[in-house]
């Protein structure tokens, strides 16, 4: 699927929406209200075009790359990319556990690492590079990184079994390239969406914010979905892309943890809706 022509079909349907009402107020009458599930109830028959909607063999799928923007002043503590990473496949990350518990297949994809990974049944290498260059001093990756790691993705959905795809991203720097992104597409301020924990020290935040904003002025004109996925990364957010990009083709349920799969989110639905 090329990432210049959407095969997405609109989830708008009038008449099987009623349909999907009624029979939910038929069950209402017999059986009680499912509550607040009622209207995901009846997204998900718009989704999958159904009166009965099935989830099938759900998919977690975890991008995980390194961002230049850490060696250019961004604080950062506890472990590296690779680190989570291995806690991740050796199951000792909360990501790990809610999928076994939930019955969901994990896989986690090297879309740009800094280090090379030891082969691992569900470990999927699709590195497009060793880690996204500054994008404080130029583009994190070339336009035709950014494409490449957008088909690597719809490679990656095409083969999943299920339709279901959760989607995470991870990564020393993920969460700040996805707010200058975030930013950027849906004019949110960088001070929204920078997280400072209780432990973070004002002087980090203070840096951070110089960081991000002298990186989103660096890059003050780019507006194309592309292209500002190019400007501020990452590999993992531009591989996340082309999944869901494939993932709604098919009408399969998509579901986002983290604000870099939320940047993912808006970059494919900007892209879809050329």
């Amino acid at each position: 699927m090329s990432v210049q022509r959407s095969l997405i079909a609109p989830t708008a349907h009038p008449r099987l929406e009623d349909a999907l009402r009624q029979k939910l107020q038929h069950r209402a009458e017999t059986a009680g209200s499912l509550g607040e599930l009622e209207p995901l109830a009846v997204r998900l028959g718009l989704i999958q075009n159904s009166l009965k909607p099935r989830l099938k063999s759900p998919q977690l799928v975890v991008f995980a790359g390194d961002h230049g923007l850490v060696v250019d002043g961004l604080s950062t503590r506890g472990d590296s990319t690779s680190q989570q990473v291995t806690h991740l496949l050796a199951g000792r990350l909360p990501m790990a556990v809610f999928s076994f518990i939930q019955g969901m297949g994990l896989t986690v994809v090297d879309a740009g690492l800094a280090e090379s990974m030891s082969p691992y049944p569900s470990l999927l290498q699709r590195k497009i590079g060793f880690g996204t260059r500054s994008a404080r001093s130029g583009p994190a990756m070339s336009i035709d990184q950014a494409h490449a790691a957008i088909r690597a993705g719809m490679e990656i959905a095409d083969s999943l079994s299920g339709n279901v795809l959760a989607c995470a991203g991870i990564g020393v720097g993920a969460h700040e390239s996805a707010s200058l992104v975030l930013s950027r597409l849906a004019d949110i301020p960088l001070r929204d969406l920078t997280i400072s924990g209780p432990d973070m020290p004002p002087d980090a935040l203070a840096q951070t914010m110089v960081v991000l904003q002298s990186t989103q002025g660096r890059h003050r004109d780019v507006t194309d979905p592309v292209e500002v996925l190019a400007a501020f990364g990452g590999f993992e957010v531009a591989t996340m892309v082309g999944a869901m990009l494939v993932a709604a083709s098919k009408r399969h349920l998509i579901m986002v943890d983290g604000l870099p799969a939320c940047a993912a989110l808006l970059v494919a639905a900007r892209i879809s809706h050329r």
